[in-house]
């Protein structure tokens, strides 16, 4: 399903909020190509379900979203508006805008654990860490996209995390 508008995508999102939220994963924003997390079209998508996979080989594609939702794992993005395809600066002060709405996100969603999806947005996300005086644990994955080798190492970093969630059966 491909979705073209920040209302559709924010519409799918929430339909995947958890009610209670484990590992919220901040991603920079939804990429420009159109593909979309949420979407089950993206890079991070498959290299997530892979994670998840690799930590229980009976998750598959038809419902993976669903079980990422029961272990209470979220994404969401410092941008709700794509920004990887602009000029460095522009891009730097779109996530620097992001940081208040994150923030408020973090008041809200009260997760366990957050996981920042870029190494780029770390200190985005820890100055609004810092605005909601969230208190938890920030774990640091590398970029599964592009290259093969920061996938896998995404996966095999991810995956025992992933089996130690609970999810309302084995809570």
């Amino acid at each position: 399903m491909m979705v073209r508008t920040r209302s559709e995508r924010e519409r799918v999102r929430q339909s995947y909020r958890p009610p209670h939220i484990q590992l919220l994963f901040i991603g920079e924003s939804p990429p420009a190509s159109g593909r979309f997390f949420y979407s089950a079209n993206s890079g991070l998508y498959r290299a997530m379900r892979m994670a998840f996979q690799l930590a229980d080989p009976q998750i598959d594609d038809d419902h993976f979203l669903a079980v990422f939702q029961q272990h209470g794992c979220y994404l969401t993005d410092l941008s709700h508006e794509p920004i990887d395809h602009l000029e460095p600066g522009r891009r730097r002060a779109l996530r620097e805008a992001g940081e208040k709405d994150l923030a408020r996100k973090l008041k809200l969603l009260r997760p366990v654990m957050i996981a920042p999806v870029l190494r780029s947005i770390a200190s985005n996300v820890e100055n609004a860490v810092s605005l909601a005086a969230w208190h938890g644990h920030i774990l640091q994955f590398p970029y599964p996209g592009r290259w093969s080798r920061h996938r896998d190492v995404f996966i095999e970093a991810l995956a025992p995390v992933i089996q130690r969630l609970k999810t309302p059966d084995n809570s």
